[in-house]
């Protein structure tokens, strides 16, 4: 059986790590290009410019807000003017999603800087393509993960709690898909099976949240690193990363698809609909209740959704649900890496008992 495993070039991890960016840049030219968030451009970057021009040339570009087709050329338009060696993604998910897509477009390294641990998608080589209208729209796979991954946890640290837990609910996933995978003998991101190594480190990241989530929350909230802290950064961000790209994915991510669908939950992160697409997916596979219980327990602790309500579906119908399950069951969505048989009515039952059941933990 043929095993494939991915990994990011280079992972710099820690308080004032962003300082090294042009160090870093250096290593591919003399020149970068940064995208950023609009906050990130007006508040966080200006600080560290100088010391990041000190070695390197930068031109900085603000993006849009939804990495879509259109936004993608619309920066790469502007980057074919510049004479640039390394691009630069600094933001939340969607921001180096959009830098690794223009950085593939082009043919150059990219070096991905985010300023939250509310994702996995740092070290992926993957961009999720979304409509303008903020629904997946497919997955980018690319050739290549990111060149160089820089994870500045002073930044981190001042970001509102609220992001490292949607991170938290997004590597909460990890384990579940990737076991899900290797039980059913599924394909991870490049269509091979994973490692051995793929799926230890997945375990790994479930029992860094176990253990650590609660601790890193209340770093965060107070705006200081602790190893708590250091810690589930780099479960979210390396071995979430790295459990699900060569893992594989299965239920959790296509559940959270399918909740696009739906604009009422279109104000919550990823990490949050995965979190719900998590609890269903307890159901679904017919996980034990001392599982299925450690991990509400866990959602509860974090801050983390545990019913519809905490994603803006307190009043949904059966009929709007119905195409939530619909939609994560199409053709081509990882929840058919199960090793369970998976159907739209299905889905529909394991969303309705996992919202039920999270009612006991209120």
């Amino acid at each position: 059986m043929l095993t494939t495993t991915l990994f990011p070039g280079r992972y710099v991890q820690g308080p004032d790590a962003l300082k090294h960016l042009g160090d870093e840049i250096k290593r591919f030219g003399e020149k970068g290009f940064i995208i950023t968030d609009p906050f990130v451009y007006d508040e966080i970057l200006p600080a560290y410019l100088p010391e990041i021009n000190k070695s390197v040339k930068t031109d900085q570009e603000s993006f849009a807000g939804e990495c879509t087709d259109k936004e993608i050329e619309r920066l790469s338009g502007i980057l074919k003017d510049k004479n640039t060696d390394v691009v630069t993604g600094f933001g939340g998910g969607k921001t180096i999603d959009t830098a690794k897509a223009v950085a593939y477009k082009l043919k150059k390294p990219v070096i991905i800087i985010p300023s939250l641990a509310s994702t996995d998608a740092p070290c992926s080589a993957l961009s999720v393509i979304y409509t303008e209208e903020g629904e997946v729209e497919r997955y980018l796979v690319l050739p290549e993960n990111p060149n160089v991954i820089i994870v500045d946890t002073k930044i981190i640290a001042n970001a509102p709690s609220r992001f490292l837990v949607a991170g938290m609910g997004d590597a909460l996933a990890t384990w579940f898909e990737a076991q899900s995978c290797m039980q059913g003998y599924a394909p991870n991101m490049t269509g091979n099976h994973g490692s051995m190594t793929a799926y230890y480190l997945a375990n790994l990241c479930f029992e860094t949240l176990l253990e650590y989530g609660e601790a890193a929350r209340e770093a965060c909230e107070a705006g200081v690193t602790t190893p708590a802290l250091e810690k589930i950064v780099e479960a979210n961000t390396l071995l979430s990363g790295l459990g699900f790209e060569s893992g594989g994915l299965a239920t959790a991510h296509s559940i959270h698809n399918g909740l696009t669908v739906l604009e009422q939950t279109h104000d919550y992160y990823h990490g949050e609909k995965v979190a719900i697409g998590t609890l269903a997916s307890l159901f679904l596979t017919d996980k034990p209740v001392n599982e299925i219980d450690e991990v509400y327990q866990f959602c509860k602790k974090t801050g983390l959704p545990f019913t519809l309500e905490h994603i803006g579906l307190k009043e949904i119908s059966d009929e709007d649900l119905y195409k939530v399950a619909k939609a994560a069951t199409k053709e081509g969505e990882t929840i058919h890496n199960e090793p369970v048989p998976v159907t739209a009515e299905s889905v529909f039952a394991a969303l309705k008992m996992a919202d039920q059941y999270g009612k006991k933990f209120l």
